[in-house]
């Protein structure tokens, strides 16, 4: 054998593996066919993220007279934003690239397809190895909607690549990257229009916090439509219909943003024998296929669409390889919406229990009576909303709207895989004054 493990992907997945396995001892190699860290760090979570910040630093800014910051002749500076953002990625990509060189990670450019035996072909050359990690990711979805192909008309990876910001936005699809482009645009004065096909945006979270993000967005001059559908998109305009009528919104630059699919074209996975189908590779808790040392992790696999999903995924791998019995425990997994506000949520949500059987109690307080996010918040709202089994008292899902709640939601995420009781997170003293508070203070509104 050439290597103890090959990973195909050098995005969150396949490089948190490929560093943990080479700590560990095995001789790996990482196959990755554009840039190291993959979707998340090139186009997606990170340059995103850059944005997001910058525009909430100027919208601050021009809105800060409520406490006390009175700014003058403020402005937007596209371009120093964007170098800002191609400098933290720049910085990042860098440092994967050093542990990769720390761990003795090989590095390899190019297409990989799979063979039969273990063996991985790319750029003319055959390695081998015990295990291979597909990390192949995932890519915007394109709907068939007439016009698509027009100038002005990008998905995720293309409105990353503007130069200056449009004069207009319509986004269509009102999931998290629509809301969080949207957000962004937003706060820094485009005229922005979502249009979602569902009747609310964002439908995998609570929709007590669902609605409560669209009012708090719509503050910010965005515009939804929902339960809408897109029937076309001209040179100036999107048409759409809701309620029954056929209606049109001006456009410059149109984001569609209606989900993403897995790459698994390509790869050789029949020739492989792998199970698989369009929404995925198939995997058990321990990311194994059905083919004995063919492992995949992360967006190719369906199972979720979070990077730090995918790399707990490249970690269960490695400890499994490595003799550490390990498992995904996917209703423990904290997801994030970077608008603002914020909104993060773990575990389940009503709708889940209920479809699962489970009885359960809920709980709501509001961030309006905290006393950290009234002093930083001013005019802002926000809740937090739990959810209990009904006869044990497990806590079982934790939602969020509101502040620096992405900072917090881990707390909720330790209680969830601890499977503590209301009376045990009772005794967990939280400092004051926190927003992270309002967890507490939403459990004893069950009582």
């Amino acid at each position: 054998m050439d290597y103890d493990l090959i990973v195909i992907g050098g995005g969150p997945t396949g490089y948190v593996a490929a560093e943990r396995a080479g700590g560990a001892g095995l001789k790996t190699l990482l196959i990755e066919k554009a840039k190291l860290g993959g979707v998340c760090l090139n186009v997606g979570c990170i340059p995103s993220k850059a944005m997001l910040s910058s525009g909430k630093i100027y919208h601050h800014a021009v809105h800060g007279a409520k406490q006390g910051i009175v700014a003058r002749d403020v402005s937007f500076d596209y371009g120093a934003m964007n170098a800002h953002k191609h400098n933290v990625m720049d910085t990042l990509r860098n440092g994967i690239a050093g542990l990769m060189k720390k761990y003795k990670v090989d590095v390899e450019f190019g297409n990989a397809v799979l063979g039969k035996g273990g063996k991985v072909d790319v750029n003319g050359k055959t390695f081998e190895a015990a295990n291979i990690l597909i990390a192949t990711g995932s890519s915007p979805v394109r709907p068939p909607i007439p016009g698509m192909d027009k100038d002005g008309v990008v998905d995720s990876t293309g409105i990353l690549a503007l130069e200056k910001a449009p004069e207009s936005l319509v986004v269509i699809g009102g999931g998290v990257i629509g809301c969080e482009f949207a957000c962004f645009y937003g706060s820094i004065g485009v005229p922005v229009t979502v249009i979602e096909m569902l009747p609310e945006i964002c439908p995998m979270i609570d929709p007590d916090i669902a609605r409560s993000l669209r009012t708090e967005l719509g503050s910010k001059g965005i515009t939804f439509h929902t339960s809408a559908k897109v029937t076309e998109i001209t040179d100036t305009e999107v048409v759409f219909e809701a309620e029954g009528k056929t209606r049109r919104v001006a456009r410059d630059i149109v984001l569609v943003a209606t989900g993403r699919r897995t790459n698994v074209d390509g790869l050789g996975l029949e020739d492989a024998g792998i199970d698989f189908d369009r929404r995925g590779i198939r995997i058990d808790d321990r990311c194994a296929t059905n083919v004995p040392g063919i492992w995949a992790g992360g967006d190719v696999t369906g199972r979720t669409w979070l990077a730090h999903a995918g790399s707990r995924m490249g970690e269960v791998v490695v400890h499994n390889i490595t003799g550490r019995p390990d498992r995904m425990r996917f209703d423990t997994i904290p997801s994030v919406i970077y608008t603002e506000p914020e909104v993060a949520v773990v575990g389940l949500t009503a709708a889940q229990a209920k479809d699962r059987g489970i009885p359960v109690k809920t709980g709501k307080f509001p961030l309006t009576a905290n006393g950290r996010f009234l002093a930083e918040y001013p005019g802002a709202k926000g809740m937090v909303k739990v959810m209990t089994h009904a006869e044990t008292n497990v806590l079982l899902g934790v939602q969020i709207i509101g502040a620096a709640c992405s900072e917090m939601i881990f707390g909720a995420a330790a209680m969830l895989e601890t499977e503590l009781r209301v009376n045990e997170i009772e005794e967990i003293v939280f400092p004051h004054p926190t927003v992270s508070e309002a967890m507490r203070d939403a459990l004893f509104t069950l009582k």
